[in-house]
């Protein structure tokens, strides 16, 4: 198994009590987890993706525009690396097997050379962190099905703003896509 941890959208707007799109407490909640999956992975040589969400000032033909309020708006600070991700992220991000992408939809494999890294790399599962659970990380973790990636999803490692669509969420990876979900 070669893996790559994939940290999604771990960003003020979508964590910090006053980000523009917070899930607020359940992220905030995450990232000590995330933090040391960051260590581990890298202490191992695996692979690490940080994927951020990239939006422009009135960008009315994206189709989050009449979704969402404004969220990870290009040069601003709710675009940034939350906390200790930011931290864990400053202390590797020279390393060789540390990436950071910018993604523009709700799938980190859509419109970015993820999948193509990961081929390159020979890797054949992802490990899923981040946020949100019922959008971002599902919308990842089924195109990582549809491209015959393994996944990993660490129940600890993720959040959502919505309870009840985290809690499917996490049945939806494990019995439509034969996730692991682990602790």
């Amino acid at each position: 198994m070669n893996k790559a941890l994939l940290v999604i959208d771990y960003s003020y707007d979508f964590v910090a009590p006053d980000g523009k799109l917070t899930a607020g407490e359940p992220a905030m909640g995450i990232e000590g987890n995330i933090a040391g999956r960051i260590d581990s992975a890298v202490r191992d040589g695996e692979f690490v993706f940080f994927m951020m969400d990239l939006h422009f000032e009135n960008d009315i033909y994206h189709p989050e525009y009449k979704l969402f309020p404004p969220h990870n708006i290009d040069g601003t600070p709710g675009r940034e690396l939350y906390g200790e991700v930011l931290k864990k992220y400053e202390a590797v991000k020279s390393q060789e097997n540390v990436f950071f992408l910018d993604k523009t939809r709700y799938s980190a494999f859509s419109g970015t050379r993820l999948h193509q890294l990961l081929q390159e790399r020979g890797v054949d599962t992802v490990v899923l962190t981040g946020v949100v659970t019922d959008i971002c990380i599902m919308h990842t973790a089924v195109d990582a099905y549809n491209l015959g990636y393994d996944i990993i999803v660490p129940e600890s490692c993720v959040a959502s703003f919505n309870p009840e669509a985290h809690t499917e969420s996490l049945k939806h990876f494990q019995n439509s896509l034969g996730a692991v979900i682990e602790p």
